[in-house]
């Protein structure tokens, strides 16, 4: 007999298949093979019993406060442990329970339909100024052609071109002197077809900005104010542009201020899940979300919002992360910008094993073949 602990970051459907296992049973046991945490906040107290009954009564557990049971408190916070299968067989049973269970298998039913990407993406960044924070992302048009064609070759998916720094007490920029900076980028881009090699996305939220970009072939809007503007939108869904929807407390004058949330996960869920509603109200059909790495967050709010990137996919949107060679990482492990690669990767790797599928980054090459490794480690 030879008897061997499992990671449970193996392709659970993949195992079972190749022990002989037949297609019907390999769904059921996958869905046996993952355990869902979810928080259920501001709960009825009776909802709580309910539901810690059912739990038990399907396999999975339901932790409470103590005093729930003799309704101490008129409202609960509480954990839901369950697996895949329990869950499902969990959303059935509570569609006709009172409380607001009805509404929650709802969301239940979702949770339990997750499937995380098993496609992920690299972004370069390319930036037309000369006062973002990193040096090595500045490039005049000329240089900036020549890394696109680099960034192409090192297999990038996608280049991000923006022409004003959004780091933290950033210089307030005109959307004219925007223009004029990028301008020049997208004539030659235009003019190389380079929109032909590589998708293109403008990091703007500047109407006469994305309109040129648009115009020059480009098909991702980037937009930091995550489509503040109507016009952007307009702008979007004329041109058939996928928009980047992002999450920003305060503006990048304002952002790291004093950044404070009651709950962080539920403010930028609530944005974004807002923003998306605006967006498909103006017909744009394709939406990426990015919850804004360092845009008005602590150090606790960055951690929590990858570490629980799972929550927003319900939203069943594309999830994109940047946090390339934040300033987050010198809290952690002090480091100059340019020393922050190692973090960078950590970071990004720990994003797509909660559910990203897009890396927005400024070193494309070691990017790609750090997500093959991570890639050969999920087989």
């Amino acid at each position: 007999m030879i008897v061997e602990a499992l990671s449970n970051e193996i392709d659970i459907k993949k195992y079972l298949k190749e022990l002989g296992v037949d297609s019907g049973g390999v769904n059921i046991l996958a869905s046996k093979a993952k355990t869902h945490l979810i928080s259920i906040k501001d709960l009825h107290v009776g909802g709580a019993n309910i539901l810690k009954q059912d739990a038990l009564s399907v396999g999975a557990d339901l932790a409470v406060p103590r005093g729930t049971v003799v309704a101490a408190q008129k409202r609960v916070d509480t954990l839901l442990i369950a697996t895949t299968k329990e869950l499902e067989t969990l959303a059935r049973k509570e569609l006709a329970q009172p409380f607001g269970l009805k509404d929650l298998a709802a969301k239940l039913k979702k949770i339990a339909k997750l499937k995380k990407s098993v496609s992920s993406q690299i972004m370069g960044v390319i930036n037309a100024n000369d006062d973002s924070f990193f040096t090595g992302s500045r490039f005049k048009e000329s240089d900036a052609i020549a890394s696109i064609e680099k960034m192409i070759e090192e297999g990038a998916d996608i280049i991000d071109i923006g022409a004003v720094s959004s780091r933290p007490n950033a210089a307030v920029v005109s959307a004219e002197e925007e223009l004029k900076r990028v301008k020049p980028i997208l004539e030659s881009i235009k003019t190389n077809k380079l929109f032909q090699k590589v998708k293109l996305s403008i990091d703007s939220y500047e109407p006469i900005v994305i309109s040129a970009a648009l115009e020059a072939g480009f098909s991702i809007v980037n937009d930091i104010t995550g489509l503040a503007n109507d016009e952007v939108c307009r702008l979007c869904a004329s041109y058939q542009a996928t928009a980047v929807i992002m999450h920003m407390q305060g503006t990048p004058q304002t952002m790291q201020e004093n950044p404070v949330y009651n709950n962080i996960l539920t403010e930028v869920y609530e944005f974004l899940q807002s923003r998306t509603q605006k967006a498909e109200s103006f017909g744009i059909k394709d939406i990426v979300l990015d919850v804004g790495i360092g845009f008005g967050k602590t150090l606790q709010d960055n951690l929590l919002l990858i570490k629980h990137l799972e929550h927003f996919m319900t939203q069943e949107k594309p999830l994109l992360i940047g946090a390339s060679r934040k300033s987050m990482i010198d809290k952690i492990s002090p480091a100059a910008v340019e020393e922050r690669l190692p973090g960078t990767l950590a970071l990004h790797l720990e994003a797509l094993r909660n559910g990203a599928s897009i890396l927005r980054v400024h070193d494309v090459a070691e990017h790609v073949q750090a997500v093959k490794v991570f890639k050969a480690l999920s087989l």
